[in-house]
Order: C-alpha cells, then sequence, then structure tokens
C-alpha cells in the first residue's frame, strides 16, 4: 500500500509541473514578440504590403502564436493590418489612451520614428485569449511609413 501512495505522489507531482510549465508556455515572451517583429518586417519587406498585411491577419497563420499576434500602423495612426481584431483596420486610433491614460499609438508612432528606429513601449490592453485589461509592453520597428509591433502580456 505504501508503495502505491509513493507512486500516486509521484504521478500527482509529475502532474503539478507539467500543469505548470504548460501555463508558462500560454503566453508569448520578449524574446518572442521582437523575434516575431522582425520577422514580419522581413516578410512585409520582402512580399509588400498587401500581402503581408493578409498574411498577419490570417487566424491561423504564422504571425500568430498564442497570445502574440502582429499590428501595423502608418504614421497617423491608422491601423493597417491587427491580428488580433481585423474590425480595427481603416480606423485612426491615434488619440488612443490605455485605462491609465497613457497615449498608445503615439507611443508607437514616437518609438518607430525616432532616433533608433525601434523599441518597446508599456501600456495596459485588454487580453483576446483573457478578455481582461492586462499591462502589455510591444516592440515597434518603423518601416518606411509604417510601424510593425507585437506585443507581450505580463
Amino acid at each position: 500500500m505504501k508503495w502505491f501512495a509513493k507512486l500516486m505522489s509521484a504521478v500527482l507531482l509529475t502532474a503539478l509541473s507539467m500543469g505548470a510549465a504548460q501555463a508558462a508556455g500560454e503566453k508569448g515572451t520578449a524574446k518572442e514578440a521582437e523575434a516575431m517583429t522582425k520577422k514580419a518586417v522581413a516578410y512585409y519587406k520582402e512580399h509588400g504590403a498587401e500581402k503581408a498585411f493578409a498574411e498577419f491577419n490570417k487566424p491561423d497563420g504564422q504571425f500568430r502564436d498564442r497570445d502574440l499576434y502582429i499590428f501595423v500602423y502608418d504614421k497617423k495612426g491608422t491601423v493597417l493590418s491587427i491580428g488580433s481584431n481585423p474590425k480595427l483596420i481603416g480606423k485612426n486610433l491615434i488619440d488612443m489612451k490605455d485605462v491609465d491614460g497613457k497615449p498608445i499609438i503615439r507611443g508607437f508612432i514616437d518609438i518607430a520614428f525616432g532616433p533608433a528606429g525601434k523599441g518597446w513601449w508599456d501600456y495596459k490592453w485588454p487580453n483576446p485569449v483573457t478578455k481582461a485589461v492586462e499591462p502589455k509592453s510591444s516592440y515597434i520597428e518603423g518601416v518606411g511609413d509604417v510601424l510593425i509591433g507585437c506585443g507581450i502580456y505580463k
């Protein structure tokens, strides 16, 4: 009987550790977001805007991974592509702020078209997976007249 209890304890500990590992993998990392953005920038440069935006918007495409998705804005703050909510395409969101009043798109633009041309911006945003407003950090790169980015929920 003791061996059975030990076996069940081992099985339970293994299941719990696997569950924790899976939970940790449910959210994208900063490294993954930056890599996805760089991949999207390369795709955009190679295939052009029309093909790139179509690919970025595919729900099951190569630019979607768990809570990671690509977004693209022009210099005026108009959504050109967004993997999480295609209904936003064509809308100008230049004045959009997070729940704390922090400008989101203006921050993206400042980073993308500033001296470095790339970097991170912190704000709060609804997570399309959990539906809750969560702290988020997005990696942004300016490419010509557009900015391309991908964010992580913290």
